[in-house]
């Protein structure tokens, strides 16, 4: 199969916007001293990351398919047996014990995922493609030096001066032609010299043919180590001087410049793997740069574009070099061209790591350095992959979700098998953790692998897209999945003893623990709210989606008859969302996952208009947990104090997480924060923070949620003067609104489809238009109004009659 690059999904734009994007740059005085502050690059398929070091630079290689391992049965047939007796010592409160049966009986087979150390079994691991190492053999005194990464346009670049040449590094892995480039001039002729290999840890062959460097492997799959292949090309075309091949290097002397060109491809659903590497080069090398540059961009602004923010500016602030504007906002806290910068950031990392018809992002996005990238670099589906997408639809690149919908579509059929190896249930289902290989089996420690509630979550967030699209095509499409998804839990709920409830047995709340009455810890417990809250979700999602399409009746009749019967939320002696079915002690009450709040973040049945009780309960669960945690936590709460409508807790939230970082080992409790390349650290560096962050800021900024769309829910007073442009609410509409002094002066709605749509009026609103009817100033004198639109249709809003 051909590398393609699917330019119709990547070029349709439905709101185009009209002015530039400045100041989103992050700027840089030095060469990098660590990985995370080294530039991410990326075109969905390949990454790119140099450190631009001055005598000897290394640039970072990834193509988003590399990984270990290989498909594999990790179910074990004999853990059916022991459900029952499971079943038995929970509901006899005998958790502990359950949990010890469940590790001898019900967990993955084999060697599982490796306990996140993959990358040598047959789950395997996300993996470095290599390191390019040029060595130009330049003094390491130089003056004014200057790294910077332009997200506006997706180049990135490093110039210096020597004795009075300039010299100048311009990056970009480039959409259109779907090869990296580097481009290196200096301004005076003759001073491009290097010494250029290509490597990786292990299991590589570097030659030259002719004067292309090629690199070729094969990864280990776990069993025989005959697992995928890979191949990298590499081409130098220089003005002037002399270009020499070694056994395994290139080598260039005394030219005007030169321009590399980088192809690289993996035999992941291409056998021709090696020939489209060789085509790809052969394409790219008769075009001029500067065309390919500016292709480049266009096809990249075509999804940059679609949306902007205007959050105010601080001149001092922006003009620094991004490592001293994030040290002086963690003690300013003034600075909201920061917040600008973070929310473009998230999009152009979601555009640089995904593109349709290849991978969704990993826990790393696109970019890893290592052979065991942390946790494999994997798909964990408690909280990790949802997050990664969570800003897609309202941040305006709804086309980013396919592959995230064709990876779970490949799930279906290994978790139809899962489903009946554990649990005789129909329908298909995953837990905590999978691969690009399909992997839907519990984890091998019952204490986080036990989760059942994954592959709810996933579909919660495929009917996600159709709530902002409005697409049916695209639900006739996912329907199968969700209608499978709900099978499953309505074929495996039992009945709990105690109350009329039907009930998960066994399961998790993600990653956490609790106190029995014996003083014992447990994790593993019957439904935690976190599931409940899920499932009622996800056959309420099948009921709406049957009844549009008009399909599968009577099993609607019996999602209405059971969704009723699972257990609601309840509130705590202390007033605080219970996580568990009973009110355990903690013994974390700190702890990362803030999974039993779901319902209000990124679910929706507990708001403040609708639940006002279980609001409060929410509001004092997320004050005991505090603040402090992971990046990837720190950016979920954000998400969940704007949905409490308390922009300034929100911000403070945004703060912590832009705090500082440089620690790269593993930190479970109190670490997180923001790496000098603005990556999220966990630590180590997760990507989730990232997105996160970024559908925190536009949570604050809009939400439709509820029913209705309501412009700045949790402006915080940083953010006092703004507008943004192009973000989408639920119904299928796009937004523009300013405001200044915390009011709202003027907003936009367009109607991307046919729809009712239901707006909540600021006061200082009066009075609006349509666009067809552009002449007709229509009084509000409501709270709320509602509208009828054509798609195409826009509502002007004024504050004037």
């Amino acid at each position: 199969m051909k590398i393609q690059i699917n330019t119709l999904l990547f070029a349709i734009s439905l709101f185009q916007i009209g002015f530039a994007q400045d100041n989103l740059k992050l700027r840089y005085e030095r060469p990098a001293e660590m990985w995370e502050e080294s530039i991410p690059l990326g075109n969905g398929r390949l990454g790119l990351m140099p450190d631009g070091g001055i005598s000897q630079e290394k640039l970072v290689l990834n193509e988003i398919t590399l990984w270990s391992g290989g498909p594999q049965d990790a179910d074990d047939p004999n853990a059916i047996k022991h459900l029952p007796e499971i079943r038995r010592l929970l509901f006899a409160g005998k958790n502990s014990e359950a949990e010890a049966l469940m590790y001898k009986t019900f967990v993955s087979k084999g060697a599982g995922s490796g306990q996140g150390n993959g990358a040598n079994v047959p789950y395997g691991s996300y993996q470095i493609l290599g390191n390019l190492h040029l060595d130009y053999d330049l003094p390491e005194k130089v003056e004014n030096y200057s790294r910077e990464l332009d997200i506006s346009n997706a180049v990135a670049s490093t110039s210096f001066e020597i004795n009075g040449v300039t010299y100048k590094r311009e990056y970009i892995t480039s959409f259109s032609d779907d090869v990296i480039l580097i481009k290196l001039t200096a301004s005076q002729p003759g001073n491009i010299s290097f010494d250029l290999h290509l490597d990786r840890p292990e299991r590589f062959t570097t030659t030259t043919k002719g004067k292309e460097l090629q690199m070729r492997g094969q990864l280990n799959n776990g069993t025989d180590g005959k697992g995928m292949k890979y191949a990298v090309n590499l081409r130098v075309i220089p003005e002037g001087g002399a270009l020499e091949a070694t056994t395994s290097s290139l080598e260039l002397e005394g030219a005007n410049s030169a321009l590399i060109l980088i192809s690289a491809a993996t035999d992941y659903k291409d056998s021709e793997f090696e020939n489209t590497v060789t085509e790809v080069l052969d394409v790219v090398a008769k075009k001029a740069y500067k065309k390919v540059k500016q292709k480049h961009i266009e096809f990249y602004k075509n999804m940059f574009d679609r949306a902007t923010l205007d959050l105010g500016t601080n001149p001092k602030a922006e003009a620094l070099p991004i490592i001293k504007r994030l040290a002086q906002f963690a003690q300013t806290k003034n600075d909201p061209g920061l917040a600008e910068l973070y929310f473009q950031f998230g999009r152009y990392l979601a555009i640089s790591s995904t593109r349709p018809g290849l991978l969704p992002p990993n826990l790393q996005g696109l970019w890893a350095n290592t052979l065991q990238t942390p946790w494999n670099g994997d798909y964990h589906l408690d909280v990790n992959i949802q997050m990664n997408h969570w800003p897609l639809n309202v941040a305006n690149l709804p086309m980013l979700n396919e592959p995230y919908y064709e990876l779970i579509k490949g799930l279906v059929e290994p978790g139809e098998k899962t489903a009946k190896t554990y649990y005789n249930g129909d329908g298909w289902v995953a837990h905590v953790i999978t691969n690009i290989w399909g992997y839907t089996s519990p984890g091998e420690h019952p204490s986080w692998g036990a989760t059942n509630s994954g592959s709810g979550w996933l579909s919660q967030m495929l009917w996600r897209h159709y709530v902002f699209t409005q697409d049916r095509q695209y639900l006739e499409k996912v329907y199968p999945i969700l209608k499978g998804s709900a099978q499953f839990y309505n074929s495996t709920l039992i009945e709990y003893p105690e109350k009329d409830w039907l009930v998960t047995a066994p399961s998790n709340s993600p990653e956490n623990s609790f106190r029995l009455p014996n003083g014992k810890t447990a994790h593993v417990t019957i439904a935690p709210t976190v599931d409940n809250q899920i499932i009622r979700a996800l056959f309420q999602n099948v009921i709406t989606a049957s009844e549009i399409l008009n399909t599968d009746k009577e099993f609607r009749k019996e999602l209405e008859r059971d969704i009723v019967k699972l257990p609601p939320n309840q509130i705590s002696s202390e007033g605080r969302l219970m996580e568990w079915i009973k009110e355990y002690q903690e013994p974390e009450p700190h702890h990362r996952h803030v999974s039993h709040l779901w319902g209000l973040y990124p679910g929706n049945e507990i708001s403040l208009s609708k639940t006002p009780e279980l609001a409060r309960a929410a509001e004092k669960t997320l004050i005991k947990r505090g603040d402090v945690s992971t990046g990837w936590s720190l950016a979920w709460k954000i998400n969940l104090w704007a949905r409490l409508g308390d922009g300034e807790r929100a911000y403070k939230l945004f703060g912590d997480l832009l705090k500082p970082v440089t620690e790269t080992g593993f930190n479970m409790t109190d670490g997180g924060g923001t790496y000098p390349n603005l990556f999220c650290a966990h630590p180590p560096f997760q990507i989730d923070g990232n997105f996160g962050g970024t559908a925190g800021i536009a949570e604050m900024l809009i939400q439709s949620h509820e029913g209705f769309i309501n412009f700045l829910p949790a402006l915080p007073r940083a953010w006092g003067n703004g507008s943004y442009n192009g973000l989408r609410v639920r119904g299928g509409g796009e937004v523009e609104v300013s405001w200044e002094k915390g009011e709202v002066v003027s907003a936009r709605l367009r109607a991307t489809t046919k729809n009712t749509f239901k707006i909540k009026i600021p006061h200082t609103i009066k009075s609006y238009t349509i666009s067809n009817k552009p002449k007709q100033r229509i009084a509000i004198d409501a709270k709320f109004i509602t509208l009828d639109l054509e798609q195409g249709d826009q509502v002007r809003f004024f504050t004037v009659l």
